[in-house]
């Protein structure tokens, strides 16, 4: 019985849901006031006990119903405020992030007026269940605000409310969430800047387990470092960047020990502690390292260590999801598809086995689809088929609710059923995954940003693989009416298709990235524009379709034969030609690629009198204008306006009114060193925005020290530009962090900031008409970088962009800017045909400009109206 003179008090533990692997540690005091409503306190103490048994929950409910009888009695506010904390950390225990946000803000609402330190610490757990969700510019905005490298935190936020109050414990879980979510949106430096303010604060107040989290926080951070940079190596090696590749290998290496060190540091304190999980979790971390060192014995005895530690874990949800974690690394896998070797494949399903049984007994679902689903998976690799259906339903079934385990285990079903030759029932399976996507799109594709490569192993294929099955029976080289049965299967393609699309661009730009579909129903082009083909590319494993869908509904795909490789080597030499200033041009490539991508569509183009080609590339073909094809006699500018977009779903086709157009012009001329990297002076911008003022009365220009943020924003806030024209360095890099433009004043723009910028202050409901970048770069071969440069519109938040493949002489940039500008307002052309005008203006003058190092680098983005 509980006495009736006791309050309510709880030792308010942070939930450093930084480290994956902590749990909360809650203890309450025995409640209870004089008027405590009748049972609450009971429900309360139901609630203490069956957390304390890892039955998150069984726990849930007696703390709901302790909730609504403190809501009703008008003197229990504190008690409200504390059980709603509590289901605020069991939610995010489950991985239930939207509720625990909810009961965060209801105990941040009962604290902010009363007890501002208690209210900083909260700020940080909630923030930890925005991270949780990939929502990293919230967590950001609770923690510190968004401010730039070296500023104070803004007041209000988490790290600054704990520095007033010198409450060093809440100043170190801020710094640490901070430094979490800057690693999980990818930016590292930042993150490691953080994070050690936290190492350093946890080290002075001697809390070894915020010390435990900055450690491994710090170790996983140089681990994805290492990750990133073994990636960008493999491509400066396709690119033959000996160099660049040697001095990255270099940089992997040393991230590598580097997180090697901070999870051994991490390890010894845990041992220090008879912290099993924490032991165990460093061990788990440890194992890829080791493998990447090409140390098998270190990996191996870190495997066992892990293993035995786990057997003494509590069966709570900590254990189930450790026991997934090491069935997964029980050799040295990369990829989640690949199967484990045969000989681990038992010890594998035994622990997998356990997990379930676990989860099970703990009645969580979420934990359970994981377990029984890798359990399917396992038995997909051994050709066991009917098990492994059977587990992957199991799987499906628990994940119901949890819609981010769930396409996982429609796509298992699909590839099982493929395997099998069930076309239907594999079709099925892959739009329902698709389906469910989808829905929660935002969460899964801006999450873990860092690992965003890894979107090509968990994500892209399932569109892929959906794609390659419908297209199996579509007879390819015949023109297919609009009515036929294969024209509305290729339709269906590329709706998949342009979903993927919209995927891979929220995939690049992470959480920052402000998605508009404009045509949710698709796109009736002959409607629109008689006159218009749009060419869609889809590179599969083995082959590449090229779809071409002309104004009067019909259809027509053929294949190339070539498979992923071989098509990037040819496609990045025929790039390396166009850029090859100096040397006479071969046509070679480009008639190789004309012949793959546009000869077997001529005789269908010309009898529909088409004028206008919009390309929606995919992968390697978004790196190579296709302006510069070349047909044996002309290039393709030379009989086509051309234009590219990512997809028509974000495409808004409508004409721009020419009388209204003006433009904000900004510009570089003079030479600059960011981050150690130079940029060359460009002296023909003065004269390139001087062509936009004459040829766009009313423009506004900002050249070399007013070319910064405040000007842009103060320009942006008090006028209306329908075009943004941008003439300085820009750069599209592998990551957004590495895209920017350069201003004036040598900082780094990037296009999300830019976006921010013009969406923040931007008067009209519509988007700006047309973002110019005049002097951008792409390397050569980086389908990632050039996957940026083809969102910057949507990213950007404007109708089109015409934007640069690869810097070129500024003097025949400034003449194809004039020319551009000239056509678009006294001729009235659309967009494509007056970039079509520019560029056949340099080829007809003759001599250096007939090359197309000098024009084909100028591509026009999304509305080419």
């Amino acid at each position: 019985m509980l006495s009736s003179y006791r309050k309510i008090r709880v030792r308010r533990f942070l939930g450093l849901l930084f480290l994956s692997s902590l749990t909360i540690c809650l203890w309450w005091g025995i409640p209870l006031k004089a008027q405590t409503p009748p049972y609450a306190d009971q429900f309360v103490q139901q609630g203490i006990e069956r957390y304390q048994a890892g039955d998150y929950n069984g726990a849930i409910a007696p703390w709901h119903r302790a909730l609504i009888l403190y809501q009703k009695a008008n003197n229990s506010q504190q008690e409200v405020a504390i059980v709603a904390e509590n289901l605020a950390r069991t939610y995010q225990q489950l991985g239930q992030s939207n509720q625990a946000i909810q009961y965060w803000e209801q105990a941040i609402a009962y604290y902010r007026p009363i007890d501002r330190q208690q209210t900083g610490r909260l700020f940080t757990e909630q923030a930890q269940s925005y991270s949780s969700m990939g929502q990293n510019r919230q967590a950001i905005a609770l923690l510190c605000g968004a401010v730039q490298p070296n500023q104070e935190c803004l007041p209000q936020t988490a790290v600054s409310i704990a520095r007033s109050h010198k409450d060093l414990l809440g100043e170190a879980a801020a710094w640490g969430s901070l430094g979490e979510a800057y690693r999980i949106r990818g930016d590292y430096l930042q993150a490691i800047n953080y994070l050690q303010n936290s190492l350093k604060i946890a080290a002075e107040i001697a809390n070894p387990q915020l010390h435990i989290s900055a450690l491994n926080s710090l170790g996983n951070t140089y681990s994805n470092l290492s990750q990133v940079g073994d990636r960008q190596a493999k491509s400066a090696e396709q690119l033959g960047e000996s160099e660049q590749a040697n001095q990255l290998r270099q940089e992997v290496v040393s991230n590598n020990t580097k997180a090697v060190e901070f999870f051994q540091n991490s390890l010894r304190l845990a041992q220090q502690q008879n912290d099993r999980i924490n032991q165990t979790r460093a061990y788990i971390n440890l194992i890829p390292l080791y493998y990447r060192q090409k140390n098998s014995i270190a990996a191996a005895q870190a495997n066992q260590q892990a293993l035995a530690l786990w057997q003494q874990l509590p069966d709570n949800r900590n254990k189930i999801y450790t026991a997934i974690d090491l069935a997964k690394k029980q050799s040295s896998i990369n990829s989640p598809l690949e199967c484990l070797n045969a000989e681990v494949q038992p010890n594998a399903i035994a622990l997998l086995k356990q997990a379930t049984s676990i989860a099970q007994k703990t009645q969580d679902n979420r934990a359970l689809s994981f377990a029984v689903g890798e359990l399917g998976h396992i038995y997909e690799c051994r050709q066991d088929y009917t098990q492994a259906l059977k587990l992957t339903q199991q799987a499906r079934w628990a994940a119901e609710q949890d819609k981010d385990s769930l396409y996982l285990w429609e796509w298992q079903t699909g590839r099982i059923y493929q395997t099998q030759n069930q076309k239907p029932a594999a079709i099925s399976a892959y739009e329902k995954a698709i389906t469910t996507i989808e829905t929660i799109r935002d969460e899964i594709l801006t999450a873990n940003r860092d690992l965003q490569f890894d979107f090509r192993d968990n994500v892209e294929p399932i569109y892929r693989e959906l794609i390659a099955l419908k297209l199996d029976d579509v007879p390819p080289a015949i023109l297919l009416a609009a009515t036929d049965a294969n024209t509305k299967n290729l339709s269906s393609v590329l709706t998949t298709a342009d979903s993927l699309k919209l995927a891979e661009l929220q995939n690049y730009f992470g959480d920052d990235c402000a998605l508009t579909v404009v045509n949710q129903q698709g796109v009736n082009i002959g409607s629109i524009d008689r006159n218009t083909a749009i060419f869609s590319s889809l590179i599969l494993d083995e082959r590449t379709a090229i779809i071409a869908s002309l104004p009067n509904g019909n259809k027509k795909i053929t294949w190339l034969d070539k498979d992923n490789e071989s098509l990037r080597k040819e496609i990045n030499e025929f790039r390396l030609g166009l850029e090859s200033f100096f040397d006479d041009y071969n046509p070679q490539s480009a008639q190789k690629v004309y012949d793959w991508l546009i000869r077997p569509f001529t005789a269908e183009l010309e009898q529909a009198q088409i004028n206008t080609l919009v390309f929606i590339q995919d992968g390697i073909l978004r790196s190579v204008p296709m302006a510069a094809l070349h047909d044996g006699e002309k290039f393709l500018i030379q009989k086509y306006a051309v234009a590219t977009t990512p997809g028509l779903s974000l495409t808004e086709l409508k004409a721009s009114n020419p009388q209204n157009l003006r433009a904000l012009a900004l510009g570089l001329t003079e030479r600059v060193e960011i981050d150690g990297q130079e940029f060359a002076p460009l002296p023909y911008v003065q004269q390139e925005i001087g062509e936009v003022q004459e040829h766009l009365k009313g423009s506004t220009p900002l050249l070399n020290e007013e070319f910064n943020r405040t000007r842009l924003q103060q320009e942006l806030s008090g006028n209306t530009y329908p075009i943004i024209h941008i003439a300085t360095h820009g750069v599209f890099g592998t990551v957004p962090e590495n895209t920017f433009l350069v201003t004036g004043n040598q900082e780094k723009l990037t296009i999300t900031e830019l976006d921010t910028l013009i969406r923040s202050t931007n008067k009209s409901t519509e988007p700006i008409e047309l973002l110019t970048l005049t002097a951008c770069q792409t390397a050569i071969g980086d389908d990632r970088a050039a996957l940026g440069l083809a969102g910057v519109a949507v990213q950007a938040g404007a109708k089109s962009a015409l934007a640069s493949l690869w810097s070129i002489e500024d003097a025949a940039t400034a003449q194809v800017a004039a020319q551009f500008y000239e056509s678009l307002k006294e001729s009235r052309m659309s967009k494509a045909q007056a970039l079509q005008k520019a560029q056949l203006s340099l080829i007809e003058q003759g001599g250096i400009y007939t090359h197309p190092a000098y024009w084909a680098p100028f591509i026009l983005i999304g509305n080419w109206l």
